[in-house]
């Protein structure tokens, strides 16, 4: 049997580093999600840190913008669902600049309450729905792009467009409901 040195596996020690917590030396460990780095002492010490530092995109003022409920310049910045325009101000202003991808359609007042619209949004998986604009008073979310169409069937206040095997139809969102026709 051949005997592996498992110095191999740690980083040169020049190239280690001292734990910011503890002074430990930290150690690459792996998990689900990947490899990082961690202090020696765990449990202990429960200091990790990514093994590949990404870049972080510092905000960018835009310079002549200003914050609807502030006053406050906008800046560029970077979350979890990608760029975004937002107040400088933050956490004091939760200001998010919303960009609608629907551009150029008509507005679809939410059948349930009556008093939103439905909005595109995206989930934190990418997955693309529309959902009223008075979340979390109405929770009324569909899956496909409305059409401000009463149902000729059962009278439902929406449609939704779907694109099939045969191309494009609409038809009623209510699983109850079987009405489709095809778009012209």
């Amino acid at each position: 049997m051949v005997k592996i040195d498992q110095d191999l596996f740690q980083p040169p020690a020049k190239e280690q580093e001292a734990c910011p917590l503890c002074h430990g030396a930290l150690v690459i460990k792996n998990s689900k999600r990947g490899g990082f780095l961690g202090c020696e002492h765990y449990p202990s010490c429960d200091y990790t840190r990514p093994l590949v530092q990404t870049s972080q995109i510092e905000a960018q003022v835009i310079k002549g913008s200003q914050c609807p409920d502030c006053g406050h310049e906008l800046a560029v910045k970077s979350g979890r669902f990608g760029l975004f325009i937002g107040c400088t101000q933050y956490p004091k202003c939760h200001y998010i600049e919303k960009h609608s991808q629907d551009e150029g359609n008509e507005l679809v007042h939410c059948p349930i309450c009556e008093q939103g619209q439905l909005e595109h949004k995206t989930s934190r998986f990418g997955k693309s729905f529309y959902a009223c604009s008075d979340y979390p008073q109405c929770k009324f979310i569909v899956n496909y792009r409305p059409v401000a169409q009463s149902c000729p069937e059962c009278g439902f206040a929406i449609l939704v467009e779907r694109k099939g095997a045969a191309g494009l139809r609409v038809e009623c969102p209510k699983k109850s409901c079987k009405y489709k026709r095809p778009v012209q």
